[in-house]
């Protein structure tokens, strides 16, 4: 059986290492040219972590800790409003335990499927139902399964899935890397600026920090401006909020960033003949949520498993079991993103004074009150037994 998977994040090495193990042949095609072996802060939580379990790859993820230690609110001057230490086991806490760069996860993913051939720079242009494959660099094929794992706003998927299925969500959030210096911490530091905007700065394990800028507009397709654009609305957005920000917006012209649009992908269904989603081609959750990347995880056990036991109903069978942990994982909190955006001082100053009531029921204990769905899910065992490498 032959697999060809679209995007090497993290659902498409994740599906490639369960396909191989259950005997497929598989290849990973990725437009983009070179892999991304850093990027920003994720985590896998709950389900996710059995998946790593059951892939032997827990202790190698959690070596790859970006070592932060939990996270503070604060104010413009520095003045730490509310904390929330890091949890403790699978799911618990803002900061996880399994805390890690999206690239890091992805390359642990890469280099533990050795049998899988990876394809970069190039995208697959047309696809047929039957699994018939073009690619951009003219070759292609014949496949018994293809897979759109290519991320929110996947090319793949708008080959066979007619209309747009992202829910815009409103906000958008330009991602950046600096160089750390002594003002730096362990800790996840989150200001809200008012006015609708965040800034934050979070610890990596490779001797910088992560920061975002992220602000709430009505405004439509600004992540399609080019970089010069988008800078100019970054520093217009921001000029007036202090804390880190100055920082964060003299790195704008010299240092590469990532600036997206926030979404969910809200889809009827998965896959058309012998074609599926997988990821956040299929079930986006948004940042907003913190369950993308265990969504991905699970969801690429889940596929390999039931399209391995049964090729003829599986991908039917994918859809039953995972959607309902989907629909609960793209359940945002109660106006969510707005309620951690506030527009006015008044609306700021209630954030943070219940920030402060619930930092004190983590310090009691309630700290899964917060957490993502993501132990909400019982992983099915399938009879396939894996081969061994």
């Amino acid at each position: 059986m032959d697999a060809l998977i679209s995007g090497a994040g993290i659902a498409g090495p994740a599906l490639a290492y369960w396909l191989d193990r259950y005997g497929w042949t598989t290849t990973v095609v990725e437009r983009a040219s070179t892999t991304r072996d850093e990027g920003q802060n994720v985590d896998v939580r709950g389900a996710a972590r059995e998946v790593l379990r059951r892939m032997g790859l827990e202790e190698t993820v959690l070596a790859a800790h970006t070592g932060e230690t939990g996270t503070e609110f604060v104010a413009s001057d520095g003045r730490v409003v509310a904390a929330f230490p890091a949890g403790e086991g699978d799911t618990a806490g803002g900061t996880a335990e399994a805390e890690i760069l999206r690239g890091e996860l992805s390359r642990i993913l890469r280099e533990h499927t050795p049998h899988t051939e990876y394809v970069l720079g190039d995208r697959i242009a047309a696809v047929t139902e039957d699994g018939e494959v073009e690619l951009a660099s003219g070759g292609g094929g014949r496949y018994d399964l293809v897979v759109a794992a290519d991320g929110l706003r996947s090319s793949t998927r708008a080959l066979l899935f007619p209309g747009d299925p992202v829910r815009e969500l409103g906000m958008y959030v330009a991602y950046l890397a600096l160089p750390r210096t002594a003002t730096d911490t362990t800790q996840w530091r989150w200001l809200t600026a008012g006015r609708r905007r965040n800034v934050w700065l979070r610890p990596d394990n490779l001797g910088s920090v992560r920061a975002g800028l992220a602000f709430l507009s009505d405004v439509r397709g600004l992540a399609e401006l080019d970089r010069a654009a988008q800078t100019t609305i970054l520093r217009r957005t921001f000029a007036d909020v202090g804390w880190e920000t100055p920082r964060i917006l003299d790195a704008l012209d010299d240092t590469p960033f990532y600036f997206e649009a926030v979404g969910q992908t809200r889809l009827p269904y998965w896959s058309r003949g012998r074609v599926a989603l997988a990821g956040d081609a299929a079930h986006c959750a948004s940042p907003i949520s913190g369950m993308s990347t265990s969504l991905a995880l699970v969801g690429a056990y889940v596929l390999a498993g039931e399209v391995s036991a049964d090729p003829v109903h599986g991908l039917r069978r994918y859809e039953e079991v995972l959607r309902p942990y989907v629909e609960r994982a793209q359940k945002l909190p109660p106006g969510a993103p707005g309620l951690l955006n506030p527009r006015t001082r008044v609306g700021t100053a209630v954030l943070r004074a219940g920030l402060r009531v619930a930092s004190t029921a983590v310090g009691l204990g309630l700290d899964r009150v917060f957490s993502p769905p993501a132990d909400s899910f019982t992983l099915p065992d399938y009879a396939i037994r894996a081969r061994a490498w």
